[in-house]
């Protein structure tokens, strides 16, 4: 299996009240661990390559194939989605779809809402000849993101309308209060908002920085429209927290398997336990296509 668009999988989650994750790869091991998570959940998955983080990566089309033969070599038979989080360009987004992504978010929310909607319909025209599925942004998500800071803009609901009437994209992220990163004591996000929001755009909605939100917020979310979910800072923290126990506990160990091993399965724990939370286990059975 290769990947997919993640088009019918969130229509199929939204229908069905769960929410798909997104996680964002850090390095080989993460696709690995998100993929083996995925497996035995038999949840549908969206990996994700934040775009200031590709580079680092190894580019677009290594990224892609390192996907596409982990699928094979781990012998993955649910619906995978490799996905561009947070698209800098226009070229950029056409760029991951020649090498191989089967999804992409242009993110146009730092411009005027007419700025946005040129941008981000020009990525759907490009993107539809391949059957790749679309996501875009209005409002600014808080916190750190690859090293970059922002503050909260909650997204305007008659721009949101506007950007998905005018352009045809699969998901929208409306930023409505959550984060990048750590949040300062109990997340506050803004559930009437995203009522309407939800009502007026009929399409279904991404919450990003999914990381540290409570379970009860994350499930009033999901039924506010949510059908996908981003997580990466809870993944980093485990991983981070199991390599750093091993060097801890012995300072003279240096062979990278056992010292990095520990992380991957931290990883892989934390993306069942988001599957779990989120209704995603389970549902790999659905109906998906490829557009």
């Amino acid at each position: 299996m290769r990947t997919v668009s993640m088009k019918s999988m969130l229509i199929e989650a939204l229908a069905g009240g769960y929410a798909v994750g997104q996680y964002n790869i850090n390095g080989v091991q993460w696709v690995q661990a998100i993929l083996r998570a995925a497996e035995e959940e038999q949840a549908p998955v969206i990996l994700a390559a934040s775009d200031r983080l590709v580079d680092y990566l190894g580019g677009y089309a290594l990224i892609a194939a390192i996907v596409d033969l982990s699928i094979q070599a781990l012998s993955i038979t649910v619906p995978v989605s490799l996905h561009l989080d947070h698209g800098i360009s226009v070229e950029r987004c056409k760029k991951a779809i020649d090498s191989g992504f089967s999804s992409v978010m242009i993110d146009g929310s730092h411009h005027s809402i007419e700025q946005n909607i040129t941008m981000t319909r020009e990525v759907v025209e490009y993107a539809r000849a391949y059957g790749v599925s679309v996501e875009a942004e209005v409002g600014t998500v808080g916190g750190m993101e690859d090293g970059l800071i922002g503050g909260i803009q909650y997204a305007d609901p008659l721009e949101c309308d506007r950007l998905v009437k005018e352009t045809g994209i699969d998901a929208l992220a409306a930023a409505l209060g959550s984060v990048h990163g750590p949040y300062q004591g109990e997340p506050v996000l803004g559930f009437a908002e995203m009522k309407h929001i939800a009502e007026l755009t009929c399409i279904p909605l991404v919450l990003h920085g999914g990381s540290g939100i409570p379970q009860h917020q994350i499930q009033q979310a999901i039924a506010l429209g949510h059908a996908k979910i981003n997580v990466n800072t809870e993944c980093i923290q485990a991983w981070a927290l199991a390599v750093r126990q091993v060097l801890n506990q012995d300072t003279h160990i240096y062979d990278p398997s056992k010292i990095l091993t520990p992380g991957t399965e931290a990883i892989q724990a934390v993306v069942q336990s988001k599957m779990q939370e989120f209704g995603t286990s389970g549902q790999a059975n659905a109906n998906y296509s490829k557009v």
